[in-house]
């Protein structure tokens, strides 16, 4: 499988990074990893860390081609969620931490996908957006009821109130699964934090990235600059890992 792939997390204007990207290429298969440490929570930081590290540990302990690609990703973001449920335990409910995650498995000419909370996946063809994961939100919610426009989500007062993370309560999570996804030539795949996808224009986003007249770190590095720029001084971590699907 030949892909080429690049990521890059920022700090922005926060004190700390609670994001975690991650991309795991082998021979016949790789993985899209991106998770949000939920900044209203304690050790956010380290509940994203858990979550990346447990699903890309599994990943690389998995032989590939996977077998059941879509139990390998459902399994996988229930493990992390238990990771991270027993590192709050101690802590009063409200406290525990949490993060969001989103994940995108390519091999054998196809592509899988899932997430938790609102960070995204896209699948990218032919200069737009061919899909994408629709977050565990209520912003979300309002956007698919016709209430709000995705243009007033950045700004809405319930723009952080995600319905759906990793952590917290012990019970499982909603967790969103795609079907496989056939890929051809040319097709990028894109896992990111809300601070990436929410201060970007999708259209923007899509053109510059299948642009094929530079790299996709310089892309995803034009991209996320943009993405501070437009979230102003005190901008969240902005964070994208992308993959672009060759043969």
């Amino acid at each position: 499988m030949q892909v080429e792939y690049a990521e890059l997390s920022l700090k922005g204007g926060r004190e700390t990074n609670q994001d975690r990207i991650s991309v795991a290429v082998a021979e016949d298969a790789a993985l899209l990893i991106a998770c949000d440490g939920m900044g209203g929570h304690a050790e956010g930081e380290r509940a994203a860390e858990i979550a990346q590290r447990t699903v890309v540990e599994r990943f690389w302990h998995t032989p590939q081609p996977l077998l059941d690609p879509l139990g390998f990703l459902h399994l996988s973001l229930g493990a992390a969620h238990v990771g991270i449920v027993s590192l709050g335990l101690s802590l009063p409910l409200e406290l525990r931490p949490r993060a969001t995650c989103a994940l995108c498995l390519v091999q054998q000419g196809s592509a899988y996908w899932a997430h938790v909370g609102d960070s995204r996946v896209y699948h990218l063809r032919e200069g737009r957006v061919r899909e994408r994961t629709r977050d565990h939100s209520h912003v979300e919610l309002l956007v698919r009821e016709g209430l709000i426009n995705p243009g007033q989500v950045q700004n809405h007062p319930l723009r952080n109130f995600v319905e759906s993370c990793l952590g917290g309560e012990p019970m499982l999570p909603e967790m969103a699964m795609s079907p496989r996804r056939a890929l051809l030539p040319g097709d990028l795949l894109v896992v990111c934090t809300d601070g990436f996808w929410a201060n970007l224009d999708e259209d923007l986003m899509a053109s510059a990235l299948l642009a094929t007249d530079r790299s996709l770190g310089d892309s995803i590095a034009e991209l996320s600059a943009q993405a501070l720029l437009n979230g102003g001084n005190m901008s969240d971590n902005t964070s994208v890992a992308a993959l672009r699907f060759l043969d």
